[in-house]
């Protein structure tokens, strides 16, 4: 059981028969032909806080609680959302918030289908009539806004400086939430981060139609108010190395992600016009000031616009796509191409659908063979081959197989490549941390590498995934550093 979490004896106790009866309420989205005229959130949420704690009271708060064992941080739902129905905004907030650093990311961005609500015992498809699961994301979502905007999360009193540092690399969720856990105990925590700003894939890989930047500026405000530090502009292994780092700090935490964007190997992929995804996402979502020198020129589409996979990135990608084109006065085609069927596809269903919604096409079983450009060095088409599926792969989907004599070109002045990223290996074998492909290798208890005061934790451990994992490696990881600290200060 979670920390915080009640035992499963000091459940109210609720009617149960009663509370399936209660509708699901609506929650609520920008039009589609509106969304895309601008760059706000497009899931506005509830009506009301009357709306939200009617959706509370969906719960009926069974013993089991599958929600808590499908949340990797274990947060005690039934418990935030029977404080919630009660009028408790701020009591509910603050449960959240004993297992998770960040509820009002979670909330907005967790795949919830796959997750908690995926385990909501409410959610039943074959009730008649169905019945949709407790919208538990939404919850999270509106009582840590609403914490947000009547003061923010409490702050702690923090103890007496400690008289010892820790170094983070990397204000992504998993290096937020270590230098907030740190800073609590009352050491120095000092964060260095490779973009101009901090935040992380937070800020630089979310688009604000998903997640508004104010979100996560509010998170890094509070961690200045506890005392954390933020360098900025800062390359681990380039600008800054881990030997300085064992040398000024007592401990380090290595939270730089998975920032090797994969590349499909073809012929012509270098050409202009041709975008990795993280590229293409931070020229198109974020201001010249915000960036890089090297990044600072703006994303300019042409006719035919085509984003080449299947996640979450991509519909990023393709969404954002979307927005320039239609902002900028034009109707160019903005298509995303996917090697399988849609049945296959990694990401969310409801990115898909607001991806179809807002006018992106969809070619499914088309795999990309070359890249053709113009004189100048300019794409211009891109070539594909026809799939069909095979025997299931390792991952349990359907293996996507060449049909010979199936090439044929699309037109496209613009790409980007969305086919997930890889850990830094070069990075890793020069560190001298023991990996495999670039993953770090550490001690699943406490997140420690082999490097002795070295813990690692997130995407750069598990691969990309989730924000909510990287918090909850990144919880490990910290308590692994305070024991650590603990045991250094009593020899």
């Amino acid at each position: 059981m979670s920390e915080g979490a009640r035992v499963e004896s000091e459940r109210p106790k609720v009617d149960r028969k009663l509370r399936f009866h209660i509708p699901a309420q609506t929650i609520f989205k920008q039009d589609a032909a509106e969304r895309v005229c601008n760059w706000n959130e497009v899931t506005l949420g509830f009506a009301d806080d009357g709306a939200a704690r009617t959706e509370a009271e969906r719960c009926i708060q069974c013993p089991a609680a599958p929600c808590i064992k499908a949340c990797p941080v274990q947060n005690d739902i039934p418990g935030a959302l029977w404080e919630l129905e009660q009028g408790n905004y701020l009591d509910a907030a603050n449960i959240f918030r004993l297992t998770s650093s960040m509820p009002e990311v979670c909330g907005r961005i967790c795949p919830q289908e796959r997750l908690c609500e995926g385990s909501c015992v409410v959610g039943n498809q074959k009730r008649v009539p169905p019945t949709p699961p407790v919208r538990i994301g939404r919850l999270e979502t509106f009582v840590a806004d609403y914490q947000r905007d009547n003061g923010g999360p409490p702050k702690p009193a923090l103890p007496e400086p400690s008289g010892r540092s820790a170094a983070v690399i990397g204000s992504g969720p998993a290096g937020l939430t270590v230098a907030e856990d740190m800073a609590k105990a009352g050491h120095r925590v000092i964060v260095y981060e490779a973009w101009p700003k901090p935040g992380g894939i937070l800020l630089y890989g979310i688009p604000n139609f998903k997640l508004d930047k104010s979100v996560a500026e509010a998170k890094i405000a509070y961690l200045e108010e506890l005392g954390v530090e933020f360098v900025c502009n800062t390359r681990f292994g380039v600008d800054i190395s881990l030997a300085a780092l064992q040398e000024e700090h007592d401990a380090v935490f290595l939270g730089h992600g998975a920032s090797i964007g994969a590349s499909a190997g073809l012929q012509g992929e270098d050409l202009a016009g041709i975008y990795a995804a993280t590229d293409f996402l931070v020229r198109g979502n974020l201001h010249g000031d915000e960036l890089p020198d090297d990044k600072r020129e703006p994303v300019t589409l042409g006719a035919n616009t085509v984003v080449i996979g299947g996640g979450d990135t991509s519909m990023d990608c393709v969404r954002t796509a979307i927005r320039l084109t239609t902002q900028a006065g034009g109707n160019g085609k903005v298509s995303c191409v996917y090697r399988r069927t849609e049945a296959e596809m990694p990401g969310r269903a409801e990115e898909r659908n607001h991806a179809l919604q807002e006018g992106v096409d969809f070619l499914f079983l088309e795999a990309p063979s070359r890249f053709v450009g113009d004189p100048a060095g300019y794409v211009t088409a891109v070539e594909f081959v026809r799939m069909e599926l095979g025997e299931p792969d390792a991952s349990g989907r359907r293996r996507p197989v060449t049909i010979a004599g199936s090439e044929h070109l699309v037109p496209a002045d613009t790409v980007v490549m969305a086919l997930g990223y890889w850990g830094d290996e070069p990075l890793a074998a020069g560190l001298g941390l023991n990996h495999k492909y670039g993953l770090l290798a550490v001690d699943s208890e406490t997140g420690a590498t082999n490097l002795p005061g070295v813990f690692a934790g997130g995407d750069n451990v598990r691969g990309a995934d989730l924000v909510v994992t990287a918090i909850a490696e990144a919880k490990r990881a910290a308590r692994g550093m305070l024991e650590y600290l603990a045991a250094e200060v009593a020899k």
